[in-house]
């Protein structure tokens, strides 16, 4: 009997796996799987999501008006050129549906985020994977890979799960050697994180071209993952093209208020950055003293290399930590058997995660 079948490559997609939040017997559980925010979100925002549950039975402003207007004046930006999105993952897979199709490739970096391959393989693309130098993207390689086929480039940065990042002059080179007809995505999730003077998150450069997009979330810093925002800055034909295939409702009204009061609550967002500021480097210091190498990092996590060694290797400290209550994440999806990546946690769980492995390395 016949059944439904889904287009071709559609069941050669392996789903994305998400940083796992169980760890059974832990009397206490430090969750450093996910990248999330140490510190939650701010109260203000979680006043502004409950006083907005108020009025579930209503439909939410379908173009999330308020919260455009509030990052177009915070980072003097068009509000007409900004989308919002059920995080930016939405607004990634919106962008390929709209401009990759069966036979288009897209580039990014060997160890980039992975839904830039799953939603170019879920519209008939082909995925290429530019090879990296010290886990940092590489202009001349990923520009190696561009063909006539090829529809967008996708740039993480800094980049998850490596946390490198390359300097603004170096992304505008990247730009400056493709086609005008292939869009260069910037995915700035990480941003807010970033205190380097050679760094920009793209948004100029939105300003600057036609075929640049700039990427953006609310999950890390401001501590929302679960209301699932994002937005995007668009050249004006591009935004066009998303609001014509995005949902008419795709962010629900408490998102969209929780969104604005995040936003305004900067002395939050500045506590969030200076307490990930401490915690990443004394943690990255206790990691050196034991011995362990690791990716320096301008994210809110870290990507520690392990030993080959039976008990001392990745997928067996994964299994360790877990049992003592700490969940990071393994990254072999991502090419980095070797490695795992450490959310900076709440400061009790950046104890207990280095109290763990020092019971392992700390002879060494």
């Amino acid at each position: 009997m016949a059944s439904p079948t889904p287009r071709p490559g559609i069941l050669d997609i392996k789903p994305y796996v998400p940083g796992s939040s169980e760890a059974p017997g832990a009397t206490r559980i430090f969750k450093m799987s996910s990248n999330e925010s140490a510190l939650g979100p701010s109260p203000k925002a979680m006043e502004a999501f409950e006083a907005a549950s108020r009025d579930l039975h209503l439909y939410p402003d379908g173009a999330s008006t308020a919260l455009r207007e509030q990052l177009a004046e915070i980072y003097d930006l068009d509000a007409g050129r900004i989308v919002c999105g059920a995080g930016s993952d939405e607004l990634l897979q919106l962008l390929t549906k709209a401009y990759v199709g069966e036979g288009d490739n897209i580039v990014q970096t060997d160890h980039g985020f992975l839904v830039y391959a799953l939603a170019a393989m879920g519209n008939g693309g082909e995925p290429r994977f530019a090879p990296e130098k010290n886990l940092t993207a590489d202009v001349d390689e990923m520009l190696k890979l561009v063909d006539d086929k090829t529809r967008i480039v996708f740039l993480a940065n800094p980049n998850n799960p490596t946390g490198t990042y390359i300097p603004d002059s170096e992304v505008r080179r990247l730009r400056e050697n493709l086609r005008e007809d292939v869009i260069l995505v910037i995915d700035s999730a990480y941003a807010e994180y970033m205190e380097e003077p050679d760094y920009a998150d793209g948004a100029a450069m939105v300003d600057d071209f036609d075929n640049v997009v700039m990427t953006r979330t609310f999950s890390k810093i401001y501590g929302l993952g679960g209301m699932r925002l994002g937005w995007a800055y668009f050249p004006a034909a591009i935004a066009d093209v998303i609001n014509r295939i995005r949902g008419p409702f795709n962010v629900s009204a408490p998102a969209i208020a929780a969104g604005v009061a995040a936003l305004e609550d900067t002395d939050f967002v500045a506590k969030n950055l200076e307490f990930n500021r401490r915690e990443r480097d004394w943690l990255q210091q206790q990691l050196g003293g034991l011995g362990l190498d690791f990716v320096p990092s301008y994210g809110n996590f870290i990507l520690v290399k392990f030993p080959v060694t039976p008990g001392k290797n990745a997928n067996d400290i994964q299994s360790y930590l877990r049992a003592g209550g700490v969940i990071v994440r393994e990254v072999g999806a991502y090419k980095l058997g070797e490695y795992l990546r450490i959310s900076i946690g709440e400061e009790d769980g950046n104890r207990k995660l280095i109290e763990l492995l020092r019971e392992k390395f700390g002879n060494e």
